[in-house]
């Protein structure tokens, strides 16, 4: 009976707790749900550049439902730079010479198979292969690599940043902090340039870490990857203290990870988002991820400098400026200051 008595209780806490019944429901349709239309998206049919190339090959590529482009020795480059191919093929004295783009391994092993696949035999002592980014034996690691910092970054900030700025709240040190005369955006600045100190230095340990230590690819400048990444985490802090006021204790601030952070990784590059659903492609442009992301593989692996990823940062400060104001009214609306 006793043990009966405590499986009532837990039920009758869990019936009053209204939002962890939620969670628990929503969050696995939720992240299942975005499963299914990333898994279950088109196939990916690589986007090929031809120049000079026999009409009975380009016939071939359409056949196995690649993209053609025709295009000429002047925009070849640029094609390629603005990602509109994954390769350009010229055809020089009959033999096909092959630029990829190379970022991704993934599409580079594509095109590969796919010309393999229709040219029989494949002229190997002429083929010519050469790589705008990355080299022929690139890793899946160094392709996710600059994702990944992107993405822990952001997840340890925003479960550090929420927990702690409610532990502030629950201990009181907020109220006594409200005894002297201040004002609410001066509160969350303060917190936030506190914790900031600390997503700095985190920021920086990871990736000096990632490059120098497990030789993660870099190419570009690495002031330019401590940026992303400060942003980044200074993204997560703002949005992780915004999350926090709505959350009564700690295992509520945890249980808005499947909502706040597992969606973001679909859309942050792990996946090919070219292949999802035309909506889900526009969602993901909604989600700061995917602006580190970019503009870390941008840095790291394409050798890009500021005007490439000058977009993405902006982008990444209007996040932070746009949680930074929702966070002071969150503390007019939910702190009662």
């Amino acid at each position: 009976m006793r043990v009966i008595a405590i499986m009532i209780r837990i039920l009758l806490q869990l019936k009053h707790d209204k939002r962890t019944i939620g969670l628990m429901i929503v969050a696995p349709i939720l992240v299942l749900t975005l499963m299914s239309l990333i898994f279950n998206g088109n196939v990916y049919h690589p986007k090929i550049g031809i120049i000079n190339a026999p009409l009975s090959f380009v016939n071939k590529l359409e056949d196995e439902d690649a993209k053609i482009i025709r295009l000429n020795e002047n925009n070849s480059e640029e094609s390629l730079n603005i990602f509109e191919v994954d390769a350009v093929i010229n055809f020089e004295s009959g033999v096909p010479h092959i630029r990829l783009e190379g970022s991704d391994p993934a599409k580079s092993k594509a095109v590969l198979l796919l010309v393999r696949s229709v040219m029989h035999p494949v002229p190997s002592s002429g083929t010519d292969i050469t790589y705008l980014y990355g080299y022929e034996d690139m890793s899946s690691f160094d392709n996710f690599g600059p994702i990944l910092i992107g993405f822990y970054v952001f997840f340890f900030v925003f479960l550090i940043a929420g927990v702690s700025f409610l532990s502030e709240r629950n201990t009181g040190t907020l109220e006594r902090t409200l005894a002297s005369p201040i004002r609410r955006w001066e509160i969350v600045l303060g917190y936030l340039l506190g914790f900031g100190v600390f997503t700095i230095i985190q920021s920086t340990l990871i990736a000096w870490y990632s490059i120098e230590v497990l030789n993660l690819m870099m190419i570009g400048s690495f002031a330019l990857v401590l940026i992303i990444t400060i942003l980044t985490a200074m993204s997560a802090l703002s949005i992780g203290t915004f999350i926090s006021a709505f959350a009564e204790n700690e295992m509520q601030m945890i249980q808005f990870i499947p909502i706040v952070i597992v969606p973001q990784v679909f859309f942050s590059g792990l996946f090919d988002l070219s292949t999802m659903v035309p909506l889900l492609q526009v969602v993901g442009r909604f989600t700061p991820l995917w602006y580190s992301a970019d503009a870390l593989r941008n840095v790291m692996i394409r050798g890009k400098g500021w005007s490439s990823i000058a977009f993405d940062v902006l982008v990444l400060s209007m996040f932070c400026i746009f949680f930074i104001i929702a966070n002071i009214f969150a503390l007019k609306k939910h702190r009662k200051i």
